[in-house]
């Protein structure tokens, strides 16, 4: 196993301890956002590392493919919403944030399970649009973690990222179905 796929492991592996941090987080123990906050930035490194070292060394693989965007998504879901529901937090999110990210990432993952049950394969290309998405994905956590007050600006810019990379998705994975181009769906976003 490469060190692109240990660093996909390594932020699955941090994904609980963040959880842990923000579930026991008061008001009195501060600290434990800061925790919280240093868990979600080292996730955040290994997942630039890992798709650098994977590009560099040519260490693309099927179960990288996967693991990659698995990870993202894993911690981002926990992290909305742990700062969704943890009533300690000054700024927390609202609660459209979570049910948006999630209901997105839900109908990928189902349209993913069905373009590979119909096609019997599925390559997951990453798109410029959804790595725009997940980067105000992680501003957004960030801010709140942070508790920066004008987070909430960020709030609208990362929905709209979120809704047209799943809408882009969406149409791809149509298009592939449909047998129209090429394109291969990515759920990566």
């Amino acid at each position: 196993m490469g060190l692109a796929n240990k660093l996909s492991i390594l932020r699955i592996l941090l994904i609980p301890f963040f959880i842990i941090t923000l579930a026991y987080y008061k008001k009195e123990y501060d600290v434990l956002r800061w925790v919280a906050l240093v868990i979600f930035f080292l996730a955040m490194v290994s997942d630039a590392l890992d798709g650098y070292v994977a590009r560099r060394w040519r260490e693309k693989t099927v179960l990288g493919s996967f693991l990659d965007p698995l990870a993202d998504k894993l911690l981002l879901t926990s992290a909305f919403v742990c700062l969704y529901i943890n009533s300690e937090l000054s700024i927390r999110l609202p609660k459209w944030v979570p049910i948006a990210v999630i209901s997105r990432d839900a109908i990928l993952l189902f349209g993913s399970a069905i373009i590979y049950l119909l096609k019997n394969s599925l390559e997951i290309n990453p798109t410029i649009v959804g790595k725009l998405t997940t980067f105000f994905q992680m501003l957004t956590v960030v801010a709140v973690l942070l508790q920066f007050k004008f987070s909430f600006v960020l709030w609208p810019v990362m929905m709209f990222f979120t809704i047209f990379s799943g809408l882009d998705y969406i149409l791809k994975g149509s298009r592939l179905l449909n047998g129209g181009n090429n394109s291969r769906p990515s759920q990566c976003g």
